[in-house]
């Protein structure tokens, strides 16, 4: 049985899961074609391994997963409109650039806690560079899906390699799948939660 518990218990002790609760819609910004169509499709494989949907249009915004890329942190303080979706971008972009991060997960939420948006912003230094864009865009999806804990995958990625080609770790797309389990909360707090997740997932 996998011990789902640490997949969504921060590094304050505390358990917060929660999952999509509007269908999909991403859009990418800042790659060519190709890059576009890998990230497309990843986002399009995890959703179905959830379960969950896709849309062409969110009502509210056009687009709820939005990936952004960079050279620089920056660069996201001239991007058109974008301090209307993420009122504060300025002070996380400082933040950012005194962290010397290379990647940023941003998501919004309904009254009741359930994702209803994600922003990615990734800064392609040396390391990001050096990894294959499927394999970003695999690893970008999966982080996506689900609102992880900050320590879910400090020890083992979400990913693995079988022949060269990046996969989802077993066991990490089945809690992907039981998470999405029609009879399962959209948002929990209660660490018994995870002891529901288990009871689901199958290997």
């Amino acid at each position: 049985m996998i011990d789902v518990a640490p997949y969504f218990t921060r590094a304050d002790g505390d358990y917060v899961f929660a999952r999509w609760g509007v269908p999909i819609v991403p859009v990418v910004f800042g790659v060519d074609d190709q890059t576009l169509g890998l990230f497309k499709g990843a986002i399009e494989a995890v959703v179905t391994l959830a379960g969950h949907k896709m849309a062409e249009i969110d009502p509210h915004l056009g687009a709820n997963l939005m990936v952004f890329f960079c050279r620089d942190w920056d660069e996201f303080n001239d991007v058109p409109h974008l301090e209307q979706m993420v009122p504060d971008i300025g002070p996380l972009v400082a933040r950012l650039k005194a962290a010397d991060a290379n990647q940023y997960r941003l998501f919004r939420f309904d009254k009741a806690g359930a994702i209803t948006g994600c922003f990615v912003f990734l800064r392609m230094d040396a390391h990001l560079a050096e990894v294959p864009a499927d394999t970003l865009a695999l690893s970008q999806a999966v982080q996506s899906i689900l609102l992880w804990s900050d320590a879910a995958f400090v020890e083992m990625p979400p990913l693995a390699a079988i022949k060269g080609n990046a996969v989802v770790r077993p066991e990490v797309a089945a809690v992907i799948a039981a998470a999405y389990d029609p009879v399962m909360p959209d948002v929990a707090h209660d660490p018994t939660h995870a002891m529901r997740l288990s009871a689901r997932i199958t290997l």
